[in-house]
């Protein structure tokens, strides 16, 4: 964790966790996402696209540094789905654990096509695209559910 690039893949030393390492991500992804909500949504929406800008080079990096594909502990591709998540969600605990629940269910289950993108994409942009879809999944079902309650 001496490498600052590995940091980050590792979800500021999240990913270090000896079981389910991408729910550790996920759970370090909230004050990132709290921080960013607080600015206006163009503000989210540029942080956002930075998380994700440089995730590719991030996991890619560590994934080739480590000479494993796709690493359990890599983790900043769970932090960017879990801010795609949440975007335009309103800052509440209902928001952050419905949004954390959808999220996980849609990166551990993997339904078509986060599945498909998971076996046949590779590379930094690999590790991140699944996340990435999961992400938007989640976000659709959170926003119809929070506009039901």
């Amino acid at each position: 964790m001496r490498n600052p690039v590995h940091f980050l893949a590792f979800g500021f030393g999240s990913g270090l966790a000896p079981k389910a390492p991408g729910t550790f991500g996920t759970l370090a992804a909230l004050p990132v996402w709290y921080g960013l909500a607080q600015l206006p949504p163009w503000g989210y929406l540029l942080g956002t696209l930075l998380v994700i800008a440089v995730g590719p080079w991030l996991c890619g990096r560590t994934s080739r540094d480590m000479g494993v594909h796709d690493h359990g502990g890599i983790v900043w591709d769970e932090i960017a789905g879990f801010l795609i998540t949440m975007m335009l969600a309103p800052v509440s605990l209902t928001s952050a654990v419905l949004g954390f629940l959808l999220f996980r269910f849609f990166d551990v289950v993997k339904p078509w096509p986060i599945g498909w993108l998971d076996r046949r994409v590779h590379g930094g942009t690999g590790i991140m695209l699944d996340d990435l879809v999961a992400g938007v999944y989640a976000a659709l079902l959170l926003q119809g559910l929070l506009a039901l309650l």
